[in-house]
């Protein structure tokens, strides 16, 4: 399936954002567990760090959701948890962040 127009653009920013949790030295080899993937909280804050969350949640259910074509959520906010917590790392956080305030806005502001 080939993405077009702003669902391509969320898909240049996804791979952005694994880039960025990569030069970090955020991205795991090792998947969390699947009672911490379970989580039912905001983020999985119970059970997940954040860059985990993004990484084994959130990327795969953004692919998942382009790829199929579905629709995408109404409204995306992660750039505040993002600073929150990767922002409060001793880590150069802030292309991490700009690219999520990015995906926030082009997620938010979809018309699918």
């Amino acid at each position: 399936m080939k993405l077009e127009g702003p669902r391509s653009a969320i898909a240049a920013h996804l791979i952005d954002l694994e880039a960025s949790l990569r030069q970090l030295d955020l991205w795991s080899d090792v998947p969390p567990s699947p009672d911490a993937l379970g989580s039912e909280q905001p983020f999985a804050m119970d059970s997940l760090e954040f860059e985990e969350w993004l990484q084994f949640i959130f990327l795969p259910t953004i692919y998942d959701v382009l790829e199929s074509g579905r629709a995408l959520p109404e409204r995306c906010a992660i750039a505040p948890m993002a600073e929150e917590t990767v922002g409060k790392k001793a880590l150069p956080t802030e292309t991490l962040i700009s690219t999520l305030r990015e995906l926030d806005q082009l997620i938010t502001d979809i018309d699918t």
